[in-house]
């Protein structure tokens, strides 16, 4: 569900309309409703916002502009006072030079920033069947992490930090 809908349902919500009239009003079904109620416990999520630190969708743009002059990635990030490695990285996140375009990047970024995000250990079984494996063999966190890493240099589903195997470890303990 786009996020103007969400925001009416919880503008009406917020007004003191039950579920079943502010379904009426925006004529979606009452389980939608209740669906995005349920999901933040019935309480309105804060707004996300964009940190200063990230590029914004007009950098991009700019980013864009220069790479359809033909300007070099380092000149790019003098003119937006950015460092030339998040440019380079820009571009190469999003398809290189032929293929980078502000407003899908932006989309993408924005996207890609949502927390929580699922924890690898509980989208991958297989890795984390081979992690708690390892775990009862008594390897630590961190002999886990790189082990992994040397036996399946070229699969990157392998990959977890031993950040994650620790915070996965308290989670279920």
């Amino acid at each position: 569900m786009d996020e103007p809908t969400k925001n009416q349902v919880w503008e009406l919500l917020g007004v003191g309309l039950d579920c079943p009239a502010v379904a009426r009003s925006l004529g979606m079904g009452v389980d939608s409703v209740r669906e995005i109620e349920a999901k933040t416990g019935g309480v309105r999520p804060r707004p996300r916002l964009r940190s200063e630190r990230v590029l914004s969708l007009e950098e991009r743009e700019e980013i864009s502009r220069g790479l359809a002059e033909g300007v070099s990635l380092r000149e790019i990030a003098t003119r937006l006072g950015r460092a030339p490695s998040t440019v380079s990285r820009e571009v190469a996140h999003n398809g290189g030079r032929p293929n980078c375009r502000a407003l899908r990047a932006d989309q993408r970024a924005w996207q890609c920033a949502k927390r929580p995000k699922p924890a690898k250990l509980m989208a991958c079984p297989r890795l984390a069947r081979e992690v708690e494996r390892l775990l009862e063999e008594r390897f630590s966190p961190r002999q886990i992490s790189h082990w992994l890493a040397r036996t399946h240099p070229s699969d990157p589903e392998w990959r977890v930090s031993h950040e994650t195997i620790y915070q996965s470890r308290r989670s279920a303990g």
